[in-house]
């Protein structure tokens, strides 16, 4: 396989599985991705940990300076904005637990720097659509981590023409900049912690 590598098994992960069970509200507290225009994350649930801070245009009254503001902001252009800057959400001192699985994640991954960190959840039946992150974003994120909280068989993730089913306590790399989809037919939720790195 040249789109996936399996760089650990065997962690602990129910600790933080745990904990998300007991704080099942955080579900709820962010839709961001999941109402995101034409986004691939409407069946998704996600759980920031960290994330860019961001563009609030909605005080903005002219149509065409927003866009352009918008614009800029894609392309990482837009002065006082760096879209590689994540910054800790509240959910992440909620969920202390996290922190020893990503720092550990660090450490194997050689980082230089910690990016996004969500928690996604794929109930059964569900899907993330097909889509290939930005050409930025993966540029500058050169290490797109899972860690695998909950997973079981059924769950298909594809990427290029590859499939794998990553399990439980399994932490995976991948190539984000290629097309990639998830498709949970499993009779369980699919819980995976996502971490950007760049080393």
């Amino acid at each position: 396989m040249s789109n996936f590598l399996r760089i650990a098994e065997g962690v602990d992960v129910m600790p933080l599985l745990l904990a998300i069970q007991r704080q099942a509200h955080l579900w709820q507290e962010d839709t961001f991705l999941r109402h995101y225009p034409q986004g691939p994350f409407s069946d998704v649930e996600t759980i920031f940990l960290r994330f860019p801070q961001r563009l609030d245009l909605s005080r903005m009254k002219d149509p065409a300076k927003r866009e352009r503001k918008l614009d800029l902001y894609k392309q990482n252009k837009l002065p006082g904005w760096d879209q590689h800057e994540s910054i800790d959400c509240p959910a992440y001192a909620l969920l202390p637990e996290a922190r020893p699985l990503i720092m550990a994640l660090m450490t194997r991954a050689g980082g230089t720097r910690l990016g996004r960190v969500m928690v996604n959840k794929v109930n059964p039946g569900g899907r993330i659509f097909r889509h290939a992150d930005s050409p930025e974003h993966c540029r500058y994120w050169n290490n797109r981590l899972h860690i695998v909280l909950k997973s079981a068989p059924g769950n298909d993730f594809e990427c290029a023409g590859e499939h794998v089913w990553m399990r439980s306590g399994e932490v995976w790399w991948f190539d984000h900049a290629k097309e990639h989809e998830v498709v949970n037919n499993s009779a369980e939720e699919r819980i995976h912690v996502i971490v950007d790195i760049k080393s």
